[in-house]
């Protein structure tokens, strides 16, 4: 779940138009919710789930669904439902007008969409003939085109831009975090403030507060795309909580954009052994930028190295309950030991 971009729907072509904007892909046997509210301001959001199949998981997928809304106290929602089956969203459709309805939430339209045609469902399992619909020549296609937003064809091409296919890259990012020893109490001040010069340098700023001495040296130079080898003793080096939490304090919302591209381009050289970290990293900056699928997406790569890895848990909590980016505070340096500095108060 996350923010949504600012979208005035007010048919159902736009509903059906506003959704592969928001998401970034367009969906298929999905379920995806719009929310509106005017109160409290900057609370609307959006969420995708797997079109359940089976009636026994009505409930669960409308309890994940329902939780944010009230927690948010969002006043109206919309659900698209996508797929072929018209039996198995009309099932669903009843349940969510019944919950919805029945906690007090106004539920403006339910459709169910087939990449051709739309259909109403109506309270009751009422539903009207199907209507044709074209997403691609919309105008919010157009103003998403202009607003540098990509829409891609599916989530399975979302994930895959998250997977490398250089695989000399790959080999030398491995080799190289293969040769960094394990961070022993008195190397990781200087392990870290390395990270944080690295990192700062590739996002186009300089460092220049650290005073001369404490300049790591090896650094890339501002605006430069890391090397293999960089990106190896990077994430060899994000294997120390205390270290990684250096890379994570350094996001903003108003530069998550940009960390996002930094720890994408990390995550498609990074061996799969590897990726816990990065790509946490990544799922945390998606998040702060207000795009939850490709935060999601970076989960699942994390996972692959370890399922249970903590900041990943946090982004997923995170993202389940619908926390507007709004609500993260920068971790202040001072409160960073690891870069071996006094802490300020």
């Amino acid at each position: 779940m996350t923010k949504t971009t600012t979208l005035r729907a007010r048919s159902p072509e736009d509903l059906l138009a506003a959704v592969p904007c928001v998401l970034g892909f367009r969906p298929a046997d999905s379920v995806v919710m719009l929310t509106f509210t005017s109160a409290p301001p900057g609370q609307a959001f959006h969420a995708r789930v797997d079109l359940p199949t089976d009636v026994r998981d009505h409930p669960e997928v409308v309890a994940l669904l329902l939780e944010p809304v009230l927690q948010h106290r969002v006043e109206r929602v919309a659900f698209v439902l996508y797929s072929d089956d018209a039996a198995a969203a009309e099932a669903l459709a009843t349940v969510l007008w019944g919950v919805f309805e029945g906690e007090g939430v106004d539920v403006v339209d339910v459709l169910r969409a087939d990449g051709r045609l739309w259909f109403g469902l109506g309270p009751g399992g009422a539903r009207d003939e199907g209507r044709p619909y074209d997403d691609r020549s919309h105008p919010f296609r157009a103003q998403a085109v202009l607003d540098g937003r990509v829409t891609l064809e599916s989530r399975d091409e979302l994930a895959a831009t998250l997977v490398g296919t250089d695989v000399v890259a790959l080999e030398a990012v491995g080799a190289a975090a293969g040769e960094c020893r394990p961070l022993g109490p008195g190397d990781r001040p200087a392990e870290a403030r390395w990270v944080r010069a690295a990192l700062l340098r590739t996002l186009g700023e300089h460092p220049d507060e650290l005073p001369s001495g404490d300049r790591p040296s090896g650094c890339p130079v501002a605006g430069h795309r890391l090397t293999d080898a960089e990106v190896g003793r990077l994430v060899a080096a994000c294997r120390d909580i205390e270290v990684r939490d250096v890379a994570w304090a350094l996001m903003s919302r108003e530069d998550a954009r940009h960390h996002v591209e930094v720890w994408r381009d990390v995550v498609r050289r990074c061996p799969t052994e590897l990726l816990a970290a990065p790509a946490s990293l990544l799922a945390f900056a998606a998040w702060l930028a207000g795009d939850g699928a490709l935060a999601w997406c970076a989960l699942d790569r994390s996972a692959l190295a370890d399922p249970d890895y903590r900041m990943a848990g946090l982004v997923a909590h995170t993202l389940e309950h619908a926390l507007p980016p709004s609500t993260w505070t920068p971790l202040p340096e001072s409160a960073l030991p690891v870069l071996g500095r006094p802490s300020r108060h």
